[in-house]
């Protein structure tokens, strides 16, 4: 029976429920594709741990363990992997710890699966090309909405038509803060406060309600589904920390619904992409997407419109779509046992 030996970096929240899941399933890859699956090593920012022969959920969440130092480079040129995930935190700006993973990964031929948004954001057709060139995957569902189904839609289940728009909620936070103002007609800062106190919102929520997450999330999907080079930084964006209490008012009275919206438009041969504060009315498909929900809407020209509503904010949700990516890598670069 093959090995699969698969690593994680970023190894935080989001990273342990995918070695827990992956864990879990071994018997199922044994079963499906006759793969021994082993996770054999994991690190954050400070501290990593590998083990070839293996790592369980006891020694996984030993952090005493782990060693000092191994991480990053060291950590990379270490580990005997065959598949990376990487999740480490978004950084747009400079790609952030999580381009240099990747980076490397590829550049050693290891198949990755990418959860962190920023690398992407920032050099998605670099890395797609290394990826290419090394005959290798490069896959990013968990970073393009997660639970929500957006770059395998257009890919891969609407490749034989013509896409005239893309619009998508894949912020869950917003949505959350945006569906407690309208619900109870309160102020952002209250809503924010009570996002922040459920665990939904961060201490810093910018990157959220300033519309960057929107921003990267539909830049990657532009980027990887139609082959563009859309600038996230350059991207025209609207958050949603301008809205006051006398828009809810407003918006109330007038029966309509704000909504986060990230939006690919076709323009000619190419598309163009921003982020807008959209109000919906009630025959709009997205005026009932409610609090952590998600949902996308794409108009083609032969299949018609289809919307997808669901794929709520979640870390097994994230989880769950990396996991869908790890599956392809097996089914694509391997023969399944039928």
């Amino acid at each position: 029976m093959r090995r699969i030996n698969v690593a994680i970096t970023g190894f935080g929240g989001i990273g342990r429920k995918v070695a827990e899941l992956l864990l879990d399933r071994q018997p199922h890859y044994r079963a499906r594709y006759q793969f021994d699956v082993r996770v054999v090593g994991v690190c954050g920012s400070s501290a990593g741990l590998i083990d070839e022969a293996g790592l369980d959920k006891a020694r996984l969440g030993n952090r005493a363990a782990y060693t000092k130092g191994l991480t990053g480079s060291a950590f990379v040129e270490s580990v005997p992997a065959d598949v990376l995930f990487e999740s480490s935190p978004t950084d747009f700006r400079t790609g952030g710890a999580a381009l240099s993973y990747i980076s490397a990964a590829l550049q050693r031929r290891v198949h990755v699966i990418a959860i962190s948004k920023g690398a992407l954001a920032l050099a998605y057709t670099s890395l797609s090309d290394v990826a290419a060139r090394q005959k290798v995957a490069l896959k990013l569902s968990g970073a393009a909405g997660s639970a929500l189904p957006t770059i395998d839609l257009l890919q891969y289940n609407l490749a034989g038509c013509k896409i005239s728009s893309v619009a998508a909620i894949v912020t869950g936070t917003t949505n959350v803060i945006l569906s407690e103002m309208m619900d109870k007609e309160c102020s952002f800062g209250e809503a924010l406060s009570e996002a922040q106190h459920l665990g939904i919102a961060e201490s810093d929520p910018s990157l959220d309600t300033d519309g960057w997450d929107t921003a990267c999330k539909i830049a990657i999907v532009c980027n990887a589904a139609f082959g563009t080079a859309i600038k996230v930084q350059e991207m025209p964006r609207q958050g949603i920390s301008g809205v006051t209490l006398e828009d809810v008012r407003r918006w109330r009275a007038g029966n309509v619904m704000p909504r986060l919206v990230g939006v690919i438009e076709s323009v000619g041969a190419t598309y163009d992409a921003s982020v807008r504060l959209e109000l919906c009315d009630e025959t709009h498909p997205f005026f009932r997407v409610h609090g952590r929900n998600k949902a996308i809407r794409v108009s083609t020209d032969l299949m018609g419109d289809f919307v997808i509503v669901g794929g709520g904010s979640n870390p097994y949700g994230t989880a769950g779509a990396a996991l869908k990516d790890f599956e392809h890598v097996l089914r694509d670069l391997y023969r399944p046992v039928e």
